[in-house]
């Protein structure tokens, strides 16, 4: 698949230097999103390797290895795909009973990890604080179970001094997961924007299939797992240097992408 599906910006355009994107921003209609809504997990903050480490600890246990490749598939999912995962990759059958243990086991493993500190992914804290400063509706989506998205939550707010988002949707309040659209619809509703005219950023693949088919632009900015270039995505390496304008940009991408009518 070419690169052409996809627009990546500043710090990956294939042609531009940041100065030209910047540049073509400026000479633009102009258009804004009406509001930024952030994945959690690997988007914003550090905790992937939590949810991985937790992953090992249980594979592990039950006598084996997981495998990277694994651990890649189950990156952004809900924990009943991610046991599957684990237990055909270890070679195991489990019970029922069995896969809620140890699916609560490794979210109580990954919430003790959570409570220690969980740093800001590269460049997240800047556009962050950018957003909150303009005055844009903001919210949280994430497939986290809210009692681990609280520790999370609470880290946030306390070094920025006040609550960052003023919606937040979790794993266990929506209808159907990513990648559903359901989340992104639900948050969208929530805040009272048209999800079509809001950005979503997002690390994982289900996050940007769930963002893509609620109808939202997506930035989506890779972490343990790749991203493939797909019509209305916008790439980017990291969020640093990322910056309102630029946000923009993902939407004009977006429209760009779309098929003529």
């Amino acid at each position: 698949m070419s690169q052409t599906m996809s627009k990546i910006i500043p710090d990956v355009y294939p042609v531009c230097t940041l100065d030209a994107v910047q540049g073509e921003n400026r000479r633009s209609t102009g258009q804004s999103p009406v509001a930024v809504l952030f994945d959690m997990d690997g988007t914003l903050v550090e905790t992937e390797q939590y949810w991985g480490e937790a992953m090992a600890a249980l594979a592990e246990h039950l006598g084996g290895r997981l495998s990277a490749a694994a651990r890649g598939r189950t990156v952004g999912t809900s924990m009943r795909f991610a046991m599957g995962e684990l237990y055909a990759d270890v070679g195991v059958v489990r019970s029922e009973e069995q896969l809620r243990a140890d699916g609560r086991w490794v979210e109580e493993r990954t919430r003790e990890l959570m409570a220690a500190g969980a740093p800001w992914r590269p460049g997240a804290r800047d556009l962050v604080v950018e957003v909150l400063g303009s005055g844009l509706p903001t919210a949280l989506v994430t497939t986290t179970p809210r009692r681990l998205a609280a520790v999370i939550l609470d880290q946030l707010a306390a070094d920025l001094g006040a609550d960052p988002f003023d919606v937040t949707v979790c794993g266990d309040e929506v209808p159907a997961r990513k990648p559903d659209p359901a989340p992104y619809l639900q948050a969208a509703a929530a805040l009272g924007v048209d999800v079509e005219r809001s950005v979503v950023i997002e690390d994982s693949l289900v996050g940007v299939t769930s963002a893509l088919a609620a109808g939202a632009a997506v930035l989506g900015v890779p972490s343990v797992q790749p991203l493939a270039p797909t019509p209305g995505l916008a790439l980017r390496a990291t969020l640093v240097g990322v910056r309102l304008a630029d946000l923009a940009q993902v939407l004009r991408h977006r429209e760009q992408d779309a098929p003529a009518a």
